[in-house]
């Protein structure tokens, strides 16, 4: 059993956990392994709704989030950006949401029309100052107007978090469209999986600038083609899934070849700098 005011520690990355004995309570992160993708209810909260962690790891970060939870960044990561995270639903929550408990109500009502939705809200924090930008991303939307685009989160799902810039803390929290007298009815269940930090901050902090890139092949074995159409110089830095920077070259206007021969396969995050802001792109490699 963890004791309270402990820490899970992955990398760069730190996780409260406060676990009071006495009670039997947790508050914070826990670290799973569980993989009941079936059973309904609260005694199943620590399951993720594919069973697994991410690309089939056998653990995986939840939080109950009814109210906001943070992470903490550590090392080369603190006062750098998060490239991205995966997130999940829960058993519970999912099973919740799908068919309704009692509790948290079906998702659609009983016409499938109702305007239900289970949003995650993601919060950057550098040197105790909350960020202007937030990324959002719904775990359930019901809200179009054709039924069958209606959905609920059930496997693993990348979000990219470069737009919150330089970050030592993000903060996560929910809201839900059901929500009752004493708050959020919804199971307020984060599952996180696979966060990957740089080790850089950026020197264009918060000014990300939607680019008119060219990027091919992609995915790529030996080469990417990047065009680049400004006139201004920029630097073009690519980091592995494990935030580390692998590969930096100046570019040119016009085409530039950027080599990944003998690359790892896997995700990679290229990032590319001006004088007036940063983008940056996902690639793969095979």
């Amino acid at each position: 059993n963890q004791t309270e005011d402990d820490l899970f520690t992955t990398g760069n990355v730190s996780l409260p956990n406060f676990y009071f004995e006495d009670y039997d309570y947790w508050d914070g992160w826990a670290i799973s392994a569980t993989t009941d993708t079936m059973t309904r209810g609260f005694l199943n909260q620590y399951s993720s709704r594919s069973g697994a962690g991410y690309n089939g790891s056998s653990s995986y970060a939840l939080t109950y989030a009814f109210f906001e939870q943070p992470i903490n960044l550590t090392g080369d990561a603190a006062g750098a950006p998060v490239n991205g995270l995966y997130v999940n639903n829960g058993t519970y929550a999912y099973f919740s949401m799908l068919e309704g408990d009692g509790v948290g109500k079906k998702f659609g009502g009983e016409t499938g029309d109702d305007p239900d939705f289970f949003l995650l809200t993601i919060e950057g924090e550098l040197d105790g100052v909350r960020k202007e930008n937030v990324v959002e991303f719904y775990l359930a939307d019901f809200r179009f107007e054709d039924n069958s685009e209606d959905y609920i989160v059930a496997d693993w799902t990348f979000i990219d978090l470069q737009v919150l810039g330089n970050v030592d803390r993000l903060f996560f929290s929910l809201t839900s469209s059901d929500v009752g007298e004493n708050g959020m009815n919804t199971p307020a269940y984060i599952f996180v999986d696979n966060i990957i930090t740089a080790d850089q901050p950026l020197s264009t902090e918060d000014q990300r600038v939607n680019y008119d890139l060219s990027l091919f092949p992609n995915p790529a074995t030996s080469f990417v083609q990047l065009s680049w159409n400004s006139n201004d110089e920029a630097n073009a830095n690519l980091f592995n899934a494990q935030g580390q920077l692998v590969l930096s070259q100046i570019l040119q206007q016009g085409s530039n070849t950027i080599a990944v021969e003998g690359f790892p396969a896997g995700s990679y995050f290229l990032r590319i700098e001006s004088e007036n802001g940063w983008d940056v792109r996902k690639i793969m490699i095979k």
